[in-house]
């Protein structure tokens, strides 16, 4: 019975749902402590479930917590109906400014634009409404300045488990064959 309980609030959460998020809920409900142990098998037990070829979605670990996803070989498919839907994708600036964000949380909007060379209020402003950074407080520098940093969103949208999983300089390959710093001639 703790099964469907669990399953509908994995199924339920828009986000990845954490092992505490379910006792919470589950002990709400039931008004009494539920046993960690026994969701951990529970959650387990479901994992196992879906493996199987007759289901398209699998149960997952991400970003510290659980979340239903449709299985790598649905991915064509589902990518179709994404692209179908989304016809308004991150411009090339959000997209760099998003990045900026991701390798450099917590960081100011100046801080950004020094990077950038240009303004990025319009770009922050749509990642913010696409719920991809969040404000994470503000900064101790004169005029106390918001700082922005990813969203667990960002997180879940990126298949990533943590930061530390963001590719690291050394992972990118030079698309031109040129280096990064080194000089090109035309």
């Amino acid at each position: 019975m703790i099964q469907q309980h669990i399953e509908a609030l994995i199924f339920a959460s828009e986000q990845s749902i954490t092992t505490s998020e379910i006792i919470a809920c589950l002990s709400n409900v039931s008004e009494q402590e539920v046993n960690s142990d026994l969701v951990d098998e529970t959650i387990e037990s479901i994992s196992k479930k879906y493996e199987g070829e007759e289901h398209f979605f699998e149960l997952v670990a991400l970003s510290g917590g659980y979340q239903f996803m449709t299985k790598k070989r649905f991915a064509p498919t589902v990518s179709s109906l994404i692209q179908h839907r989304n016809k308004k994708k991150l411009s090339a600036a959000a997209m760099e400014t998003l990045a900026i964000i991701a390798y450099k949380q917590p960081i100011t909007k100046s801080e950004i634009e020094q990077i950038r060379g240009v303004n990025c209020d319009y770009s922050v402003q749509k990642l913010l409404e696409k719920e991809l950074i969040t404000i994470a407080g503000k900064s101790d520098a004169p005029g106390r300045p918001l700082l922005y940093t990813t969203s667990k969103l960002f997180m879940d949208y990126f298949s990533l488990n943590s930061l530390n999983d963001l590719p690291q300089l050394k992972d990118i390959q030079a698309t031109n064959g040129s280096e990064i710093g080194e000089q090109v001639e035309n």
